[in-house]
């Protein structure tokens, strides 16, 4: 046990306020510059004191970079991505967990392992599938003569396609599998008593009705946390909405849209104009996780039962 200590203490306060600088500093000097005039954002060095423009670079930036529009879809798609993560992640603890067959391990492990394998690895082939999300299917068809049988007999060749680039659902779809939600679903069911599990079965529940009724009230804590954990990395996400939409116009997140507000290398340097942009964009997640924040910690660290 750690004793407490007047020395102790003091090194854990100046640990916290360190941290809380270096997490505040960046925001600050966001809000200044967004709240500066193109004059007082481009002197150096930078007057770290909010000015009077900040409504002004606001409108500026939201009117300049389209942001209703693609903020609407960033919400579609951060919205939709969290939903798919936390049902793919409780059914899948749920079968690793309370379903014995022999295979479970050795499922948990393939799905765990992905850990290693984020999307910018495997960006290439997710490519390839979300433009053509039935080209398996083609594949194993083609590969047991079916697609050539039905041509000879039929004179008709199947062609499976299936393009998700350019939709909602190309920009979900891919993203839902998550193995940290399958982790953390499967730590807390592993906790649910053997009794509880009995004592369903003795009252004639089925594993559907065990799931529902029992499972997932017992884990609102844990859906929660892991709620404000993926709707806050699927709102960042840059790289797979660049890749798959090519139109901007309909489908393009408001991160994408951000470059929009960067000054080109020969233009006017209205930092302040970039800088409200980010403000706008960063305010749904910080709202989120403020909001979310006593359930985020209760998630992580306790258990409702």
């Amino acid at each position: 046990m750690i004793e407490r200590s007047h020395v102790f203490n003091i090194v854990t306060y100046a640990a916290m306020v360190l941290g809380l600088v270096v997490i505040l500093v960046p925001f600050w000097i966001t809000l200044v510059a967004a709240s500066q005039s193109l004059q007082e954002v481009s002197r150096v060095p930078i007057v770290l004191w909010p000015s009077a423009h900040l409504w002004e670079n606001l409108q500026a930036a939201w009117a300049r970079a389209d942001l209703g529009p693609k903020l609407v879809n960033s919400l579609i798609v951060s919205l939709g991505v969290t939903a798919g993560k936390i049902v793919l992640a409780s059914l899948s603890a749920f079968a690793i967990v309370f379903f014995n067959f022999r295979a479970r391990m050795v499922c948990f492990w393939l799905i765990f392992i992905t850990l290693m394998l984020p999307l910018e690895v495997r960006i290439v082939p997710t490519y390839s599938i979300a433009a053509n999300a039935l080209l398996p299917f083609q594949a194993l068809l083609d590969m047991a003569g079916i697609t050539w049988l039905l041509e000879t007999i039929s004179g008709v060749r199947v062609s499976l396609e299936w393009n998700l680039l350019n939709s909602y659902t190309g920009l979900i779809l891919p993203l839902v599998a998550t193995a940290t939600g399958t982790f953390l679903y499967r730590q807390f069911f592993m906790t649910i008593p053997d009794e509880l599990v009995e004592a369903s079965k003795m009252d004639g529940s089925g594993p559907i009705r065990f799931f529902f009724d029992v499972l997932l009230p017992l884990s609102r804590t844990n859906m929660l946390a892991l709620a404000t954990i993926m709707f806050v990395s699927s709102w960042n996400q840059y790289l797979w909405p660049l890749l798959i939409t090519t139109d901007r116009a309909n489908y393009g997140t408001v991160v994408m849209q951000l470059k929009a507000l960067i000054p080109a290398q020969n233009g006017t340097p209205d930092w302040n104009v970039t800088m409200a942009g980010a403000l706008i964009i960063m305010l749904p997640p910080l709202l989120v996780v403020a909001f979310m924040q006593r359930w985020f910690v209760r998630g992580l660290i306790t258990r409702d039962k």
